[in-house]
């Protein structure tokens, strides 16, 4: 390893080439500042995959026990946009095969988009099965957010082309004839809700990157129907569109 040059090396330590305990060792004794530089990110790289390896043992704790219960086809659970002035409220519901692993995969708003938008794409490749469904503005007026929420998750859990044997949702409950673990900061703790909450959450600002182009000058892409102070000052020069949520405030005053 000494006659390698340090970009040679750079390729087999950082670009997941099997580098052996040996050869680190030996590597540890090159005098070569461009080596001790590439070991130092080589076991940055490592500790951090090992801190993510140890965090998918700990989001899995739901769903294993689960499985030594009986349970096969167990369903996470996740909503998003419960507080926005626009836009529909958003659930996914995700089955995951048992040996599935995406390391780094938690609380979507966590991620960035970026990562966000790559999760979305394996998540939906590898899934057993997944549904996502919306309760829009204008029945989010009807039977406030609360309901349209749950309303969202039970759709998203009977539209599913394989139906799950057990729940993992979010600290709520729902009507439904199936097994429930509710969780606090359920997104944070299992796997297959965090699957759940990417799922929801590209999906949502995905539609309201179309209700930007759709009702130009609110922002919507940027807020994603956030009261923020740039759509406020949109909402009373341009007025409400049929996305906004006429039953929350300010909203419902200027209606």
């Amino acid at each position: 390893m000494l006659n390698v040059s340090v970009k040679e090396l750079e390729e087999k330590l950082l670009h997941r080439r099997e580098i052996d305990d040996a050869t680190i060792e030996m590597l540890k004794k090159d005098e070569r500042k461009g080596v001790q530089r590439l070991l130092k990110r080589y076991e940055t790289m490592k500790q951090k995959e090992l801190a993510l390896e140890q965090m998918h043992l700990q989001m899995t704790e739901y769903e294993s026990n689960l499985r030594k219960e009986g349970f096969v086809h167990i369903a996470g659970l996740d909503e998003v946009g419960r507080g926005p002035l626009a836009g529909p409220v958003v659930a996914a519901a995700v089955i995951l095969p048992s040996d599935f692993k995406l390391l780094g995969l938690t609380d979507s708003k966590k991620l960035s988009k970026e990562k966000r938008d790559m999760f979305f794409d394996v998540i939906t490749n590898e899934a057993i099965a997944y549904s996502i469904q919306m309760v829009h503005a204008a029945e989010i007026d009807e039977i406030n957010i609360y309901e349209s929420t749950k309303l969202a998750m039970s759709r998203a859990v009977k539209e599913m082309n394989c139906q799950p044997d057990h729940l993992l949702l979010d600290a709520m409950k729902l009507d439904l004839p199936i097994g429930q673990t509710s969780i606090i900061k359920g997104d944070q703790k299992s796997l297959t809700i965090a699957a759940s909450s990417v799922l929801a959450k590209v999906t949502r600002d995905r539609y309201m990157e179309e209700v930007a182009r759709e009702f130009p000058g609110y922002g919507f892409s940027n807020h994603v129907g956030y009261g923020t102070k740039q759509h406020l000052d949109a909402i009373s020069k341009l007025g409400v569109t049929r996305e906004h949520r006429k039953s929350f405030k300010p909203i419902a005053e200027v209606v």
